[in-house]
């Protein structure tokens, strides 16, 4: 196997390690620390504040959670598919943020709940945004980080001219 593409994965699976680790921690800390009273770190600004979700973003589709356990296998299954066909190790980090949120997601889904119907635990408000949790912010940073990555790789590309006719 190319060293740059095992490099790559490497990042990817470290990284998602490393979200999934911070992610259940912060839960368990949460979940037990917070329900006794949200803690404001910054007044009218950043609370630490214990609260449930069933739902995904925004807490939409909470009566169907099932969608969303769906939506996280196959968003697994795709990274894990695809963990060793990139060489960029932003790429696997971004991966790994994405894969190791979703996963910490997956895992409050599994634990809090019968047959994958568990609330996802959230914790961090900002007062101006629904009440997330880490995992959620490493699913968009990881998924902003591709996307850039994606953009940046088409301006490296030279544009290709077609051949006169």
């Amino acid at each position: 196997m190319d060293a740059r593409r095992s490099r790559a994965a490497l990042i990817l699976f470290a990284t998602a390690l490393l979200t999934y680790g911070v992610d259940r921690i912060t839960k368990i800390w949460a979940e037990s620390t917070l329900p006794g009273g949200p803690i404001d770190l910054v007044p009218g600004v950043l609370t630490l504040r214990f609260t449930t979700n069933s739902g995904g973003a925004f807490s939409i589709g909470q009566r169907a959670p099932w969608f969303f356990v769906g939506v996280t296998a196959v968003v697994v299954a795709i990274i894990l598919a695809m963990s060793f066909r990139h060489t960029s190790r932003i790429v696997g980090a971004s991966l790994g943020l994405v894969l190791g949120g979703a996963l910490g997601n997956l895992t409050d889904r599994a634990i809090r709940g019968p047959g994958m119907r568990g609330r996802v635990v959230d914790f961090v408000d900002f007062h101006v945004w629904p009440v997330f949790n880490l995992a959620d912010s490493a699913i968009v940073i990881g998924a902003i980080l591709l996307a850039l990555s994606g953009l940046r790789e088409r301006k490296e590309q030279p544009e290709t001219t077609a051949a006169p006719t």
